[in-house]
């Protein structure tokens, strides 16, 4: 449904744009799905901390889930922008919930192994890696251009609120039903999504003009390769994608190996996990709501650098909290989803605001595998250390580095300028 105003109102009143109908069903259908996937991420996780309590199990676990990101994610990008996007989202959510099918089943039999559950999350992450460049690129044509950062923070609210109740209800659902059940659960909300998306009707990008001549549609590869370009000829882009890539080297891991966190240095068990856990969907629910009423300055690339310093500062503390203070690593973590949602919503605002709707695919995608590019090398090298000196010792590297690179960037022009480019 397209929403007619004024020019005078849209420039007076734009934090109280009304958002499209359409918009608002698809983001609905998204976040039932969402809380769906929440939870089987959660009993997946703890089902294996529980049953090998090993470091190594998880980070594998993790890297399946980033290799479809690092192997095609490029060309899925290149796919989401040729292709019609509703039908990718209808897609990727059918796959996703076929596949959630086969693993309830492997887990209602008591037949699961580790390898199978590996295989089934990489599978789960193909339909993810096409999924989410689709419903990002597709933000920038059904809601107005001012919005983009209000947006990024209803989406990040959207995550948060799943992130709060997730855990706490899967902590509840894995002491009194199966895991199988859960996992049916799941398959329930991607299908109210996929019926959500054939209420609606997205936008297809205009395609670049073509000479009259030449007809023909420019091959996968050509595309690729007008993405790369697109990139490089952007240096602020470049620089601050590299130093995003060195991020995720040390944040990764982080992340991973949060349920050891609990378990070995804590002394706790799924209650206490799922506290930490909402501690950080809190934050980003703060962060996210923060964002979508302020919606961010003329210049939001500064606001989005800073919070990387802060999530630095916040990693460092939940390291550097004693195991008898698990309430001074839950405060830590909240302000880590706070800054998370705030700077990354701020990020992708910029991205849709300055890269064109046909090539917004491209460019998301190739931020994803860039990231997950460097995830198993940091989990290669978190691994040793976790086992060695504890996992606090890798959050107090994380944060220091994060720390510093989010310094640096306030002395790099060509990422203060970032939002120059037209």
């Amino acid at each position: 449904m397209e929403v007619m105003m004024t020019h005078s109102a849209t420039a007076n009143n734009k934090y109280f744009t009304p958002i499209p109908i359409s918009f608002l069903t698809i983001w609905i259908g998204q976040a039932i799905s969402l809380l769906g996937s929440s939870l089987v991420r959660f009993a997946i996780i703890w089902h294996m901390t529980k049953t090998t309590g090993s470091a190594t199990v998880l980070a594998t676990a993790t890297l399946v889930t980033f290799v479809p990101s690092i192997l095609i994610g490029p060309i899925a990008g290149t796919l989401v922008d040729r292709w019609n996007r509703k039908r990718i989202l209808m897609a990727a959510d059918g796959m996703i919930a076929g596949v959630t099918a086969v693993l309830a089943l492997l887990f209602a039999y008591e037949s699961a192994q580790l390898w199978q559950i590996y295989a089934l999350l990489l599978i789960r992450a193909i339909g993810t890696v096409f999924h989410n460049p689709a419903m990002q690129a597709s933000t920038t044509l059904m809601v107005p251009e001012k919005q983009y950062a209000r947006i990024a923070g209803f989406n990040s609210t959207l995550r948060s609120s799943t992130g709060i109740l997730a855990p706490l209800l899967g902590a509840l659902l894995v002491e009194t039903i199966s895991i199988s059940t859960i996992l049916t659960i799941d398959i329930v909300t991607a299908c109210l999504a996929i019926g959500a998306l054939f209420l609606v009707n997205i936008p297809q990008p205009k395609s670049t003009p073509q000479s009259k001549l030449n007809t023909k549609q420019p091959s996968i590869l050509s595309e690729l390769r007008s993405g790369l370009q697109f990139v490089r000829n952007w240096p602020g882009f470049m620089m601050l994608l590299i130093i995003i890539m060195f991020i995720n080297l040390v944040f990764s891991p982080a992340a991973t190996l949060t349920p050891l966190l609990v378990t070995d240095h804590f002394h706790g068990g799924a209650l206490e996990l799922a506290w930490i856990q909402s501690a950080i969907s809190i934050g980003s629910l703060i962060g996210g709501m923060m964002l979508s009423i302020w919606g961010g300055t003329k210049r939001r690339i500064v606001p989005s650098m800073a919070a990387l310093v802060l999530l630095g500062v916040s990693m460092a503390a939940v390291g550097f909290a004693p195991s008898a203070l698990l309430s001074l690593a839950i405060g830590a973590m909240f302000c880590v989803g706070l800054t998370i949602s705030f700077g990354a919503g701020l990020r992708v605002a910029i991205i849709q605001t300055v890269v064109p709707p046909q090539m917004q695919g491209r460019i998301f995608t190739l931020m994803g595998s860039t990231g997950s590019m460097m995830a198993p090398i940091g989990l290669f090298l978190a691994d040793p250390v976790a086992d060695r000196w504890g996992v606090p010792v890798w959050y107090v590297l994380c944060g220091v580095i994060t720390a510093v690179l989010g310094t640096i960037t306030f002395f790099i022009p060509s990422i203060m300028h970032i939002e120059d480019k037209q």
